[in-house]
């Protein structure tokens, strides 16, 4: 008795640009700034993961796995207070992104126009 055995297809993701390199969605960045700017004083993280999420499922948008890792990874690496250096996408006095001091808890807050100038640049740098 002979069976036929077909393999499954294979489906693999394309990795291209900044996604592939950072391990994330690219556009993140500009998300995270978009809900960020609205609040002057900074949001807990809780709430941005939240508002991120409600903004993806209203756009219909996907919301991968690791969603939050990916926020998270973006904070980090455009933050001013970030505990590792090296890793930082700007210069510390251009990072966007900030945990202010007077606040209790994990709160993040942004620069408005150091982020504007950030955003600038990326979209000159894929012209």
């Amino acid at each position: 008795m002979s069976q036929d055995y077909h393999s499954a297809p294979v489906f693999r993701r394309r990795h291209t640009g900044t996604a592939s390199r950072e391990g994330g969605d690219p556009r993140i960045l500009g998300e995270l700034v978009a809900v960020l700017k609205l609040h002057s004083r900074g949001l807990r993280r809780w709430s941005v993961m939240r508002a991120m999420r409600d903004n993806r499922m209203r756009l219909s948008r996907d919301i991968p796995q690791k969603f939050e890792d990916d926020i998270e990874r973006v904070f980090r690496r455009f933050c001013a207070d970030s505990p590792d250096p090296g890793g930082m996408g700007c210069a510390a006095d251009k990072a966007p992104f900030y945990r202010p001091r007077e606040t209790a808890g994990e709160v993040w807050a942004l620069h408005p126009e150091r982020a504007e100038a950030l955003l600038a640049g990326e979209s000159a740098d894929l012209r």
